[in-house]
Parts: structure tokens; C-alpha cells; sequence
């Protein structure tokens, strides 16, 4: 955690399981910090967390979850769903139902993960259900803070992880020429928990954090820093956006709701700009990036190995 200490709060989190709420439990925990989290199935025990089952739409659950609560992070969402109401069911209503649930329990702050692609809600629905969720938090009287990551990377992802498995074999199909900003997980859960006090300085705020390279990355030059941290030297191949959606429905009829590439994905992917903005950066008193991204990618390359998802 950076200069701000979290200690003395009942950190209730949503999302607590998955890629980024993982790792913000590891730093919790690993800073003595009380947590309690939503699980939508049984999970082991663990120092320091107090496990409740439920889900974003049970509210019984989220009303145990905030209760004694001096903050929530909701990191909770969806990513990719077969159809509109999908993201609507957990990135709106989901939220709704956690901004009433901490309004009803006194909780007074709210940390709020959004995306960065709520900048640009026409590209896809995905885009369009995370702005609409920042709506219902900037209108609550909560004591908010929204944080809009761009791409997040790190052990455990799945999704950056079709990069790496492209890039072993040699080949990066990527989105036309648009340049990205990216972010690894640690530094992502740092902020958060960096983020837990309010104060002037961060209340009613957005931020859009990412690893400190001015102006971000090319998709080109992200494909071949892959390439580089799995030992390989990578054709990257910017492909239109007509042929992506081609092959967003091919893999669709292959994978059904588990395809990785989906026509809404593409119509956000094909954005030239998804560069963090240098104007939203969060406060350098809280926080500053801390994993240089080349050495990130060797280290995530390197934990995918291990665990058997990369040869």
C-alpha cells in the first residue's frame, strides 16, 4: 500500500474472486487489513477474510457484506456476455444494488472500478453498461472515487493471456493501428487500497491509471513486448475491422457465450486511442506506478508457464 494506510476500516469488496479482486486480497491481507468479501461459490478459509456467499443480485448478501462496513470497493462486473441485458444485469443493476446496499448500511465511501471504455459508451455495450453504472454512483451522496483502468494484465488473467498464447506461436492478429495504455494488477490493487481514505483529493474523482509510459504503447510495440517475454520474435498482423468481425462470429459459432472475441469487443478494440488520459492521473502523494511493464510481461510469462497454461 502507498502513503496512505487503510488500517482502522472494514473493507467490504465485491468481485473478490477474479483477476483483480484476487490480488487486492493479497495486499489486504498481507497489510493486516480486516476484509470481508462476496463469493458467489464456497471458497477456502483465509486469515484475515470473512467470506459471505451471494452474488450482486442478492441482497441479503450484500446487506451482511457492508454491514460494520467503512468501505466498499466494487471491482465486481461483467466482461463479456452474450447479449445486452447481460452486462446491463451486472454492470448497472449490479451497482445499483451495491450503492443502496451501502447508502442502507451507513457506509460512507465507494471505490468504484470502472473501464476506460466508458469514455467512449458508443463503441459497445460493454462501454455503454459501465458508464451507465458510473451514473448511479456520481448520483448517489456516497463519498465516491471512480477508477477506469485500461488494459490490466498480470498472473491469473485470462484475458491479455490470448496475447501470450498468440504470441507463443509466433503470430499477433491485432486491431488496426490504434495505440493502448496498460496496467499490471499489483499496481491496480495498490491504488485501489491506496484509494480507501477519501479526502479532497480524491473524492468525487475519476482516474485513469496505467504504467507511466507517456503516451502508452502501439499495438504493434505491445505485441512484440509479448513476443519478447515468451521468447519468441512475433509477426504482428493489424488486421481491418471487417475481417475481426468475421472472425468474431466465426468464433462464436466454436465457443458459443465462452468466445473470447465478440462483435462487441471488436467495435471497442478498433478505437485508435485507449491511451490513459495524462490529465486523470490519480494523486502522486497516493500513488505511482511500480511494475515497469517489460519486466511485468517476462514475470506474467513466467507465471503462466508454471502454471501449465503456456508451453
Amino acid at each position: 500500500m502507498d502513503s496512505l494506510s487503510a488500517s482502522g476500516h472494514l473493507i467490504a469488496i465485491t468481485g473478490a474472486t477474479g483477476f483483480v479482486g484476487q490480488t487486492v486480497l493479497d495486499f489486504a491481507t498481507r497489510a493486516g487489513l480486516e476484509v470481508r468479501a462476496l463469493a458467489r461459490r464456497p471458497q477456502e478459509a483465509r486469515a484475515g477474510v470473512e467470506w459471505v456467499p451471494g452474488d450482486l443480485a442478492d441482497k441479503r448478501a450484500l446487506k451482511r457484506l457492508m454491514a460494520r462496513a467503512s468501505v466498499v470497493i466494487h471491482i465486481a462486473g461483467v466482461v463479456n456476455a452474450p447479449d445486452p441485458a447481460g452486462f446491463d444485469e451486472g454492470n448497472v443493476r449490479g451497482t445499483l444494488n451495491v450503492v443502496n446496499a451501502a447508502l442502507e448500511a451507513g457506509v460512507g465511501r465507494l471505490v468504484h472500478v470502472s473501464s476506460l471504455s466508458a469514455r467512449e459508451p458508443q463503441l459497445s455495450v460493454y462501454g455503454a453498461s459501465k458508464l451507465k453504472g458510473e451514473k448511479i454512483v456520481r448520483a448517489s451522496s456516497l463519498d465516491w472515487t471512480i477508477v477506469r483502468p485500461p488494459a490490466v494484465y498480470g498472473p491469473r488473467d485470462t484475458e491479455m493471456f490470448e496475447l501470450f498464447r498468440l504470441a507463443s506461436r509466433g503470430v499477433v492478429p491485432l486491431p488496426p493501428n490504434g495505440r493502448m495504455s496498460v496496467i499490471h494488477v499489483a499496481d491496480l490493487a495498490r491504488l485501489l487500497l491506496a484509494l480507501v481514505p477519501g479526502g479532497e483529493d480524491v473524492t468525487h474523482l475519476s482516474f485513469e491509471p496505467d504504467d507511466g509510459t507517456a503516451g502508452g504503447w502501439s499495438h504493434v510495440e505491445m505485441a512484440r513486448a509479448i513476443g519478447i517475454a515468451v521468447g519468441r520474435r512475433v509477426v504482428a498482423l493489424p488486421l481491418p475491422q471487417r475481417l475481426l468481425e468475421w472472425v468474431a462470429r466465426a468464433d462464436k459459432a466454436v465457443r458459443k457465450d465462452k468466445a473470447k472475441l465478440t462483435l462487441d469487443r471488436v467495435g471497442y478494440m478498433c478505437h485508435p486511442d485507449w491511451t490513459a488520459g495524462s490529465g486523470a492521473q490519480p494523486p502522486m502523494a497516493r500513488w505511482r506506478p511500480q511494475v515497469e511493464t517489460r519486466m511485468g510481461l517476462h514475470a506474467t510469462a513466467a507465471w503462466y508457464r508454471e502454471a501449465g497454461w503456456l508451453k
